[in-house]
């Protein structure tokens, strides 16, 4: 049960980024006892893999925060994230395995198919957040909501793998502060359409007298 957790707040953390669960799961296997790779994700671990998943980071906290910038990369990110997904939930379910979980054992296909589901399905939240907010905010709130994302990513993951049994508050909340800011960035832009419409309205009206 807790390595399930664990998996799906991993997914929903690679939804927001693909990367920050990859360097917090590859980073906490080498120094310390908190994550147990298995063989076939030995991988993960290396720290060349590692120092080329930085760059990545980089990279994408830097385009995801650009106004128009952030869309192109969500359309690039809708194949990374979901499979970084099933890579996290994966090897969370492989290492289950240390642990005799049967079932695990005998069905590996299903942290693969559970992870990408979740962090698409996370990443598709976001994609249709961010124009939205972006409409809403006139490019302003790009970089906020970006760093709030990053954030949310790295805390999801550090609690997934050390407190996994509040992983469902997490994901409850993320739910709430996204549909939260999706509700208040369309009204934001409906006002704004609205000012912009009076104001025309204004213009085109033919002088008094």
């Amino acid at each position: 049960m807790l390595a399930a957790l664990t998996g799906l707040g991993l997914s929903t953390a690679a939804g927001l980024n693909a990367y920050i669960p990859l360097l917090v799961v590859g980073v906490l296997a080498n120094v310390t006892d908190a994550v147990k790779l298995p063989d076939g994700y030995s991988w993960l671990s290396n720290w060349g893999v590692l120092a080329v998943i930085a760059v990545l980071l980089v990279a994408e906290m830097v385009l995801d925060k650009v106004p128009a910038v952030d869309t192109v990369n969500d359309m690039i990110q809708t194949v990374v994230r979901p499979a970084t997904g099933g890579v996290v939930f994966s090897a969370t379910s492989a290492a289950a395995e240390l642990d005799h979980s049967t079932w695990m054992a005998d069905n590996p296909w299903a942290g693969w198919l559970l992870g990408i589901v979740l962090a698409l399905a996370v990443h598709a939240l976001k994609a249709a957040a961010r124009p939205v907010i972006n409409a809403g905010t006139a490019g302003v709130g790009a970089p906020v909501v970006s760093t709030v994302e990053d954030a949310g990513s790295l805390g999801m993951s550090l609690v997934a793998v050390f407190a996994p049994v509040l992983v469902i508050i997490g994901v409850l909340l993320f739910a709430l502060v996204a549909w939260w800011g999706v509700r208040k960035a369309r009204r934001v832009r409906a006002r704004r359409k609205a000012a912009r419409a009076s104001s025309r309205g204004l213009m085109d009206a033919p002088p008094p007298g």
